[in-house]
């Protein structure tokens, strides 16, 4: 009887002494999981930053192209007009010079001068120096008065006449698909800032708790249902569906966005910028990276 009694009361040490252990695994357990998770939202936001990153040093490096390309094209323009002057010949091309200084005149009749004018009119073009053109720019009042008025409460409210005018003229039709649902959820999370885009070829982040869903595919745009080659995919705020789009629905896309705060008339023409890349962008008209 005292051995049994021995026996359960070792049992009885060990259990418990099992039971520690236990413990003190599922705290550790507990501990990993909670860094872990901390790990994979420091992992996910650092992605997200770099693709932000990438994608301001891609809009400057475009800008900084699209600058030089003007200048170019105005260089190129003051050069032709320069070769146009010095080709221009300041004798008369009916008569040439003989030594001494006398002019030489061809025998035969005299054709009627203004007859000769009209025949030698296409040579003449030639030497006439082309005009240099300029880019002109000019403020519609209309839409700089309303410009103003939202720029002294500038809240995104679709009710002022500012923002109703650029959702009907531009955004709305800027941001309309064929996949009527997705095209909506897609000017949600754009009001909202909740979208995010990246290439096609990234890979997800390594610790996720539950693999993306990709939609369509690279072959097919999720936006226009047509089968293209997307270069690009979509996410849609914290959904973890993946949309890929084609090279012209990026472009619509990215073509809307907002304006960094600066000087009411530097402000307004930065505006009608975007509105011309809108606009290009809904009729078909993109940029894409080859």
């Amino acid at each position: 009887m005292l051995a049994q009694k021995k026996e359960l009361a070792k049992a009885q040490r060990e259990l418990k002494l099992k039971d520690e252990e236990c413990e003190r695994l599922s705290k550790v357990r507990d501990q990993l999981g909670q860094e872990l998770e901390e790990l994979t939202a420091s992992l996910f936001e650092e992605a997200h930053k770099m693709v932000r990153e990438a994608n301001v040093k891609q809009a400057t490096a475009k800008k900084q192209l699209k600058e030089a390309h003007g200048k170019i094209d105005a260089l190129q323009a003051e050069v032709a007009a320069l070769k146009s002057i010095l080709s221009t010949s300041p004798t008369s091309p009916t008569k040439e010079l003989q030594p001494g200084g006398k002019a030489r005149f061809n025998k035969g009749h005299v054709r009627n001068k203004s007859t000769s004018s009209a025949m030698g009119g296409s040579t003449m073009d030639l030497n006439v120096m082309q005009p240099i053109v300029k880019k002109s720019k000019e403020v519609d009042l209309t839409l700089y008065q309303e410009f103003k008025v939202w720029k002294e409460e500038p809240l995104m409210d679709r009710t002022s006449t500012f923002l109703k005018r650029m959702y009907q003229e531009d955004i709305c039709p800027c941001l309309t698909f064929p996949k009527n649902e997705l095209a909506a959820a897609v000017l949600e999370a754009v009001e909202n800032n909740t979208l995010s885009i990246e290439p096609a070829g990234l890979q997800p982040v390594r610790f996720v708790k539950a693999l993306a869903v990709e939609c369509e595919g690279p072959k097919k745009c999720a936006l226009s249902g047509q089968i293209k080659t997307c270069k690009h995919r979509i996410k849609l705020g914290d959904s973890s569906n993946y949309y890929y789009i084609s090279p012209c629905c990026t472009f619509r896309i990215t073509s809307i966005r907002l304006v960094k705060q600066q000087d009411v008339d530097q402000m307004f023409w930065e505006v009608m910028q975007l509105r011309k890349e809108m606009s290009r962008a809904k009729l078909g008209f993109f940029k894409e990276e080859l």
